[in-house]
């Protein structure tokens, strides 16, 4: 657990020092390489990965047991639904509020998250957390980490995709652990024969085995 929790501050401040990224600015108010995101938005949607846990880490503990990461995304809605679903499109909305002050005062909160995290999340009594949006169900701290770190990964390549910059290198450890659970989570959608030609026989690989 505690290895979790220092990979995930560690991948934390590989994607907040792309916020600081001289090119953000420039490509503010422009589309990114996500539908329907702006640059603002996707860059806003990043940040809230972090910025959103200390305030649920210093809320109150779920009264509900919790369920495990493979349950969790057979529940949440937006793995299947189109762009113009509520969800995705709260998503959106949610990603651009974020980065309504603009980039130099969105990396200040992310940069403000983690330093008190940094001090916070080291002793943080292991506990279920929720964040509100996904629905009536809670995860472990751990799980809900390991579920911040794939976004981190994954929308930090988003964004410097669409700067035009190169994608950060993250620690070997946590690209490891959100490897493992992409991989975990394209072995249920697509099943093993899939996921093993993908991997081992490019003469019979799928055309895709993506997680979501």
């Amino acid at each position: 657990m505690l290895n979790t929790r220092s990979d995930f501050l560690a991948t934390a401040r590989v994607a907040a020092q792309l916020l600081r990224h001289p090119a953000l600015a420039g490509s503010w108010d422009k589309p990114s390489a996500l539908p329907e995101f702006s640059v603002a938005g996707l860059a806003g949607h990043l940040a809230f990965q972090v910025t959103a846990l200390p305030a649920i880490l210093a809320g109150p503990i779920p009264p509900e047991l919790p369920i495990s990461l493979a349950e969790h995304y057979n529940r949440v809605e937006w793995v299947d639904a189109d762009l113009d679903h509520e969800l995705n499109v709260r998503i959106r909305d949610s990603g651009e509020a974020a980065a309504a002050n603009g980039p130099a005062a969105l990396a200040d909160s992310v940069d403000a998250a983690i330093a008190s995290l940094s001090e916070t999340l080291p002793d943080t009594p292991e506990r279920t957390v929720r964040i509100q949006f996904w629905g009536p169900w809670s995860l472990t701290l751990a799980d809900m980490l390991r579920t911040r770190m794939m976004e981190l990964t994954v929308h930090s390549d988003d964004l410097a995709v669409s700067l035009g910059v190169p994608t950060p290198d993250f620690p070997p450890a946590a690209v490891e652990a959100v490897v493992d659970l992409l991989s975990r989570l394209a072995l249920r959608r697509h099943g093993a024969p899939a996921v093993l030609r993908a991997l081992t026989r490019a003469e019979r690989a799928p055309a895709s085995i993506t997680a979501f």
